[in-house]
């Protein structure tokens, strides 16, 4: 615990030296894709390290490089082989970094999978004078109770999202209020520790600092949402390859977090075995025919497959539409019902608004937003990121979402559990108390 404390810490004050330099990579490792953009920030603009980072600021930097690879080496989100993610890593930092014309050192990334959990915990204090001061934070975020939640795991995300001070709740940031009693809640996300350990040594190996690392579902939420929506209560479903992210956000904090480990991939899979075509040839016909709702046109509508395989009768097959979709629907229902089965586990119909907004690159199918209301029964909307200042056009589509939300998390972190200055022996004990569906009653 103590030691996850002080590299979370290292790599804050990694971020800090980055940003005083002005230039910092952004580095999202897909199972698909890997997207690297190159920031730069105007000195004028740094962001506060103080207080509580705002979620959509857009002041401050703007993107000067960008580019991508096709991934080799992911699965389901996670480092599978390591040479290979080196190899496309390098790839996509070199082309970013020949855009940008300029060298960079240090590197904020996400990714998705890794088997997030979510916890939600709880401190209270007393406080020694009437004004709330840093220290008193410092104190109740160290009296939370944090859950065991087993060998193998770290801590990803610690962030506070609620403060009350004696009988007043909802509070954002209570430094320099007045009050007898000083509460919080904390959602922690943990994730299966080889995930951050292989990524971290990745990344050193492509000679890079590590200034940052988020999760990929909660990153796609800062872009995609707006901020009513992570005001009120809404989740953003990040469709990636390998794997499906889910977050839940309230009071402009992600308040769960989890992931579904079937993604596009999958449905491209499913095309190769059921027309017996390569995956190349089955992601191109998934990206130009692809559906999920039959229409009495697509008996009718053929489509021409192709294929390299040198035997001219195979590789001049059709198939009509109505077939491909035949192929498609039933594993999009699949990650779709998994999907329902999380939010309904996390207690997502008891939020005030329950607005779901799909992203990601697998959200691209036509169709699917009506799917997935039939399938999730709330109101769900396709969600491009929010723009950022100069972003190419080809990295504005929902496949960027995390990359777009990863600039917007470097340049305005929310506080964390470790932007505070906790005392090694206050660091919490792992005590056995769970507290699964907390928000339900702190909402």
């Amino acid at each position: 615990m103590i030691e996850l404390y002080q590299s979370q810490r290292a790599m804050r004050n990694m971020r800090k030296v980055a940003m005083q330099r002005g230039v910092v990579a952004i580095l999202d490792v897909g199972s698909s894709k890997i997207a690297c953009l190159v920031l730069r920030f105007d000195g004028g603009a740094a962001p506060d390290s103080e207080g509580i980072g705002s979620l959509a600021g857009q002041a401050g930097f703007r993107v000067i490089g960008a580019a991508t690879t096709r991934s080799r080496g992911v699965k389901f989100g996670e480092i599978h082989a390591m040479q290979e993610t080196e190899r496309a890593i390098r790839t996509a930092l070199q082309a970013a970094q020949k855009m940008a014309n300029i060298r960079v050192d240090h590197v904020i990334a996400c990714f998705a999978g890794a088997e997030p959990r979510s916890y939600g915990v709880a401190g209270v204090v007393e406080l020694e004078g009437h004004v709330v001061t840093e220290q008193d934070v410092s104190r109740v975020l160290s009296a939370c109770d944090v859950p065991d939640f087993g060998e193998g795991r770290e801590v990803l995300h610690a962030q506070p999202v609620n403060f009350a001070l004696d009988h007043r709740s909802g509070l954002e940031d209570p430094r320099g209020q007045m009050g007898q009693r000083l509460a919080t809640d904390m959602h922690m996300l943990t994730i299966d520790a080889a995930a951050i350990q292989n990524l971290a040594h990745c990344v050193k190996r492509c000679d890079l600092e590590l200034a940052g690392i988020a999760s990929s579902a909660y990153v796609s939420g800062v872009a995609s949402l707006v901020e009513d929506e992570q005001e009120l209560g809404a989740a953003c479903i990040d469709m990636g390859g390998g794997s499906t992210g889910i977050s839940i956000f309230m009071k402009r904090h992600m308040i769960f977090s989890d992931a579904v480990r079937m993604g596009g991939d999958h449905i491209t899979n499913d095309i190769s075995m059921g027309l017996s075509v390569s995956q190349t040839t089955a992601e191109r016909i998934k990206t130009f025919y692809g559906g999920v709702v039959a229409t009495g046109m697509d008996d009718r509508d053929m489509i021409e497959i192709g294929g390299e395989t040198g035997d001219w009768e195979h590789d001049r097959r059709t198939v009509s539409r109505a077939e491909l979709i035949g192929i498609m629907k039933p594993r999009v229902e699949e990650i779709l019902e998994d999907v329902r089965a999380r939010l309904d586990a996390a207690g997502f119909d008891h939020l005030p608004s329950q607005q779901i907004v799909l992203t990601g690159g697998g959200s691209q199918i036509p169709g699917l937003d009506g799917l997935a209301s039939r399938i999730l029964g709330h109101q769900v909307r396709l969600g491009r990121p929010l723009r950022v200042h100069g972003l190419p056009q080809a990295a504005t589509g929902p496949g960027f979402a995390s990359a777009v939300g990863l600039c917007l998390f470097a340049a305005h972190p929310q506080d964390e559990w470790w932007d505070f200055e906790i005392p090694v022996d206050r660091l919490p004990a792992r005590s056995l108390r769970r507290a699964m569906k907390w928000f339900k009653d702190n909402w």
